[in-house]
């Protein structure tokens, strides 16, 4: 009797593992790739329109007219363009400067010391990335005004300053994420000083933050409009505010040309931050 219920009992039925599925592999599917498809032409369509009808022959800018340069020369012409684009250089450049070193500095104290409230000093080296830039517009103005300070190029760097800080610190603290501290430890037990550490084995590992960092508040410079539309003054109006005040009156082609250039200089600075920060981390020392 034992052996015939032994027999009639079934052998149990192993399980197949669960294969797990990475965010990569949506992508495949067909409904998912003509979302993508719709999402990206509804973002980069009108870019992309405005960078064709920068080639516009017609003044009034409505219609295709024919294919010209004559509106990129009229832009490199137009001396209020070239007061404008050097003061937003100038700005970023200094700026960049800045923020790359103070920002640099904070996230690797961010990274590597504990400090009392070091949760609420993350938190405000966030606030400036999290708010809206017409409030951090605005309040900047206000403290700028507080102090009787009066506005032109010193208050523009000064605002890119401290919105730049926060993004190369939070670059440059996920670059030091990866960063082995025996290395340190190496380098100290064969007798160098910790100036000498740090010059030799953790200043080159964050290069590649550093210089990403750096990059991305140089772009958030050029770009930047509303801050800046709220702390300038006479004599420091930048490009973009500028493209904003021609636009105001017309969008000519004169207008997108300017737009284009400004574009394509950010896209590239964007795209050799982001080869810069890749590079940096597929790097192993």
């Amino acid at each position: 009797m034992s052996i015939s219920t032994a027999t009639a009992t079934p052998a149990p039925r192993l399980r197949r593992p669960r294969r797990d599925i990475g965010p990569l592999d949506y992508t495949k599917r067909a409904w998912m790739r003509l979302l993508l498809a719709v999402n990206f032409v509804f973002l980069y369509f009108p870019i992309v329109a405005l960078i064709a009808f920068s080639f516009n022959d017609s003044k009034r800018n409505i219609t295709w007219q024919g294919f010209t340069f004559k509106y990129y020369t009229q832009a490199f012409n137009n001396n209020a363009l070239q007061d404008a684009f050097t003061n937003s250089l100038m700005i970023a450049a200094i700026s960049t400067a800045v923020s790359t070193v103070l920002g640099t500095m904070l996230g690797v104290a961010l990274h590597r010391y504990r400090f009392p409230a070091k949760d609420v000093v993350e938190s405000w080296v966030h606030l400036p990335i999290v708010i809206p830039e017409i409030c951090m517009g605005v309040a900047m103005l206000a403290l700028f005004a507080l102090i009787k300070f009066p506005l032109g190029l010193a208050t523009v760097i000064v605002s890119h300053i401290a919105f730049s800080i926060p993004f190369v610190a939070v670059v440059v603290r996920a670059r030091m994420a990866g960063f082995d501290l025996s290395l340190e430890e190496a380098s100290r037990d064969l007798g160098a000083n910790q100036w000498q550490t740090f010059w030799n084995v953790t200043f080159p590992y964050l290069i590649p933050g550093a210089v990403a960092g750096g990059l991305l508040a140089l772009t958030l410079s050029l770009d930047d409009f509303v801050i800046t539309f709220f702390t300038s003054g006479p004599g420091s109006t930048t490009f973009p505010i500028k493209i904003y005040s021609m636009v105001r009156f017309s969008v000519t082609p004169e207008v997108n040309a300017a737009s284009t250039i400004l574009i394509v200089l950010t896209l590239t600075l964007t795209v050799v931050a982001m080869a810069m920060q890749g590079r940096g981390g597929n790097k192993k020392i």
